[in-house]
């Protein structure tokens, strides 16, 4: 007569052990997968060539989030506007997933084909604001938008609930842009943004940045932001070119402990003509 062996609870629990394993690995990979193919929506929507003027030169970094299997909205843009003059915008959509990276890409966008109707940037914000109202979207976006007339060196800033602009000049002054803002794009319907001009002098230069460049787990906004007013009034003074403040920049953001993007946009007047090239 044979007997029936009673189920082993060991051999049991491995099972169920492996089972949970794999539904774990599946998930991770999932994840990871979202990770990637939003980095690579962000990267994509990233201009690829930064427009040039004599005397104006620009630099960009960007960082994606470090943070385990999150991935944020951060983008910048620069690009020619009908009158010759320079846009330029930074900012940071709110979330940390392919959502963000998606409305990110809205946002970027909007703000090119509004600004073939005004360039004027409290204008511009303020229509841009109001398109992203109309899509009925939970999230939100900070923004500073710029323009820049090459010919005079003036700078016409926004601000949309983003970090303030730092400037530095070739004379040893730098700072922390002090001009008004209004709300994030996309919160208040019927919102206003001060514009604010400033002069973009020889050997000077103006540095945007997102938030993962200046705050962080290690490191506070105003500590952050004092961090890049030195490296910018350091660059200027040394003549140092846009590239290489850029990327003092950004590999700064390493002491700051970041879980988020991390973008940089400088903004430099050396005075020199580009080279033209012979008939």
């Amino acid at each position: 007569m044979s007997r029936t062996r009673p189920p082993d609870d060991g051999d049991e629990l491995l099972a169920r052990l492996g089972a949970l394993t794999a539904q774990a690995r599946e998930r991770a990979e999932l994840q990871r997968s979202q990770v990637e193919l939003a980095i690579a929506l962000q990267r994509g929507m990233l201009p690829r060539d930064l427009p040039t003027a004599d005397g104006f030169h620009l630099a960009v970094r960007y960082t994606p989030a470090t943070h385990g299997l999150s991935v944020g909205g951060d983008w910048y843009d620069a690009f020619r506007l009908p009158d010759g003059r320079i846009g330029l915008s930074i900012g940071d959509v709110q979330g940390h997933n392919i959502e963000a990276a998606a409305f990110m890409g809205q946002v970027r966008a909007g703000l090119r084909a509004l600004a073939s109707v005004t360039g004027e940037p409290g204008d511009l914000l303020a229509r841009t604001n109001e398109l992203l109202l109309s899509l009925g979207s939970d999230l939100f976006a900070t923004c500073t938008f710029l323009r820049l007339d090459p010919a005079t060196g003036v700078l016409e800033s926004a601000r949309a609930g983003h970090i303030p602009c730092v400037w530095a000049t070739a004379d040893g002054r730098s700072g922390i842009a002090e001009d008004d803002g209004g709300p994030p794009l996309g919160v208040v319907p019927g919102a206003r943004y001060p514009v604010t001009r400033y002069g973009l002098t020889t050997g000077g230069v103006f540095v945007l940045v997102t938030d993962g460049v200046v705050e962080g787990p290690s490191m506070h906004l105003d500590e952050g932001l004092d961090q890049v007013v030195r490296l910018a009034g350091v660059a200027a003074v040394a003549g140092l070119d846009v590239a290489a403040l850029a990327g003092a920049v950004i590999k700064g953001a390493e002491r700051v402990g970041h879980a988020d993007d991390a973008a940089v946009l400088v903004i430099g007047h050396d005075g020199q003509r580009a080279p033209r090239s012979q008939p």
